[in-house]
């Protein structure tokens, strides 16, 4: 796209402080501009989308359907800017970021008790870790570390495993105490949790026992194991899940396994690193440390 058909980072400021407070002087109240300076800089913005973005109605302002599409638009495209500037900013000679990437609950469970100390032991690395449950490309989303379960492979990067996978059913006590368990098909009358990113577990998990329930694929569904968790500690059924992400509620007797089969899973638990970014000091010092304490 050429460059005059762009919007300037002034227009889309003048246009989200306007769209939030639906007042052109408060958007220049706000931005220390004057309010004709907003108003110019979201008619130039109107102009380059050729689309309305305001309408005025009994003399207040209102967004368009297209000004609302916009909105949720700009306001990504300025949040990205924002960070992409903080992200440069940190860099420094005494400073380096590492950019992590986890599972929602390994890293909450598994992850974050390792990184104690790491800091103290490596204060010139930042560790920004966020959360991915969907395949990614690391190099694109400018992650350096990204753990993952699976085969142990990902494209051009050097993989590491962590452990394997034992999958246990789980649920409170109370929920025990109400059903006669008396087999593994028993558990179907405790509802069966679901969790999105393991849609066959339960049908594989009956299956290794050489059982069928067309109640497998049945029951409310979570996007992450810490939800599927928090509901079986709520009383809401039966989750199927690692043993090690429940280990600390089956500890303090929240969760009890209902039935004592476990499931060991084909894939297991990862730590990949893009194969050039091998020997980066910040990288290198980061697996290292939770090579470690495996």
């Amino acid at each position: 796209m050429r460059r005059r058909h762009l919007p300037s980072l002034s227009g889309l400021h003048c246009f989200e402080a306007a769209a939030r407070h639906l007042s052109f002087t408060r958007a220049a109240d706000e931005l220390s501009l004057t309010q004709s300076a907003v108003s110019k800089q979201v008619s130039h913005l109107e102009a380059t989308l050729q689309h309305p973005l305001f309408r005025r109605v009994r003399k207040r302002l209102h967004l368009t359907p297209e000004g609302a599409v916009y909105l949720s638009e700009a306001r990504k495209i300025l949040a990205q800017v924002e960070m992409s500037t903080r992200y440069m900013q940190s860099y420094g000679v005494e400073s380096d970021v590492l950019n992590v990437a986890t599972l929602p609950t390994f890293g909450a469970r598994w992850l974050i008790p390792r990184l104690n100390g790491f800091r103290f032991k490596h204060p010139s690395i930042n560790l920004n870790i966020s959360n991915r449950a969907e395949p990614f490309d690391m190099q694109k989303e400018r992650i350096e570390i990204a753990f993952f379960f699976g085969h142990g492979v990902w494209p051009r990067a050097e993989c590491v495993k962590l452990l394997d996978e034992e999958v246990v059913p789980v649920c409170a006590p109370s929920v025990m105490e109400q059903t006669d368990v008396n087999d593994p098909l028993a558990l179907t009358k405790m509802i069966l949790l679901q969790v999105s990113t393991r849609p066959e577990a339960w049908h594989d998990w009956f299956e290794a026992q050489n059982l069928y329930t067309e109640h497998s694929y049945h029951g409310p569904r979570f996007d992450t194991f810490y939800m599927a968790l928090r509901a079986a500690r709520a009383g809401c059924g039966v989750a199927l899940v690692p043993k090690f992400l429940a280990q600390e509620e089956l500890d303090e007797g929240k969760l009890v396994i209902p039935w004592p089969f476990s499931l060991n899973s084909q894939d297991a638990y990862y730590m990949a690193y893009p194969e050039h970014m091998a020997d980066l000091h910040k990288v290198k010092s980061f697996t290292e440390w939770i090579k470690a304490r495996l």
